[in-house]
């Protein structure tokens, strides 16, 4: 089907005994002529053995986190087609030829799962909401819209993987690759995917809150690089609001009387004012070095041709 391109299936994982030789054997299914890379992130049970069993060659990540192991796995593997997939079972493996046809057919350089459930409970409680809650802000924010940011299933093409920094340690990585698609105006579309239970014996590493409050955080902080102005507009205007709470009593005392008889609150707010204006001029500077930063990435992002369908595949 696709044997012109080399196309490399990255599978984490961290403890999946349960799953992992099923979602190989999936994989291998949907798309025969592909490599499928297991990822092993300090397991403890046999998720080496069942892999080797199935077929997939493993490789091994050694500091902990999902993040690592894309960074790791980004940097190692040299292929045409990347596909990104949970190694839990819990994604419909035979959408891949779709997702690989769509990013071929384009070109694109990123293809995004969205999960639709086929079991009612293969979402945790709450998660449906927070995934929602993030889409939502991060669309806002970024100004592309995104309905499956958390999608740990997605297809990208050489040029996307080769000129994404990965910076992200841990499960947010999720969320840095769909800011960098967005912030680097990649080409990109969204397949629906169906999403179930984890099988028996496999356990989420998924924290509800904890993994929340670091995608929450990361979030502040892309915003913080990604759109400088915004970010620093909004904590200058906080800061002069602050001033102006201080200053206007100031202010009135002064109309009223001719007199100023708060000097502290006085100083006080003029400093406030001072630092919410070297705010917005910080901002405004930051965003001409993310100018820079961004027409370096989009240029490393130019080193590589767009992802092509194979000579000899017939539509």
């Amino acid at each position: 089907m696709y044997d012109d391109l080399k196309i490399a299936a990255i599978v984490p994982c961290h403890n999946e005994e349960a799953a992992v030789g099923t979602v190989v054997a999936e994989l291998r299914a949907a798309v025969p002529s592909m490599d499928i890379y297991v990822y092993d992130n300090n397991s403890t049970d046999a998720t080496v053995e069942r892999a080797l069993e199935a077929g997939a060659i493993v490789r091994h990540e050694w500091v902990k986190g999902k993040g690592n192991v894309v960074r790791r796995a980004f940097a190692d593997i040299e292929a045409d087609v990347y596909v990104l997939i949970d190694g839990d079972d819990t994604y419909d493996a035979a959408a891949l030829p779709q997702m690989i046809d769509e990013l071929l057919a384009g070109p694109l350089d990123h293809v995004l799962g969205v999960r639709a459930q086929v079991t009612e409970s293969a979402y945790r409680p709450g998660h449906e909401a927070g995934n929602r809650a993030f889409n939502n802000l991060v669309s806002a924010i970024f100004g592309t819209r995104v309905n499956d940011m958390l999608s740990g299933y997605r297809v990208f093409s050489r040029r996307f993987v080769k000129s994404f920094p990965a910076v992200s340690r841990e499960f947010e990585i999720e969320t840095e690759l769909t800011v960098h698609s967005s912030s680097l105006r990649v080409p990109q579309t969204e397949v629906t995917v169906g999403f179930k239970d984890r099988p028996a014996g496999s356990e989420s590493k998924l924290n509800t809150y904890s993994d929340g409050i670091k995608i929450l955080s990361l979030i502040v902080q892309l915003v913080r690089h990604e759109r400088p102005v915004l970010f620093h507009s909004i904590l200058g205007g906080v800061v002069f609001l602050i001033a102006l709470i201080v200053g206007i009593p100031v202010i009135v005392e002064f109309f009223q009387t001719g007199e100023v008889a708060r000097f502290p609150s006085a100083i006080l707010a003029s400093s406030l004012a001072i630092i919410a204006a070297l705010t917005l001029l910080l901002g405004f500077i930051l965003d001409g070095i993310t100018r820079s930063r961004r027409e370096n990435a989009r240029l490393s992002y130019l080193r590589y041709p767009a992802p092509s369908r194979p000579t000899g595949r017939l539509d």
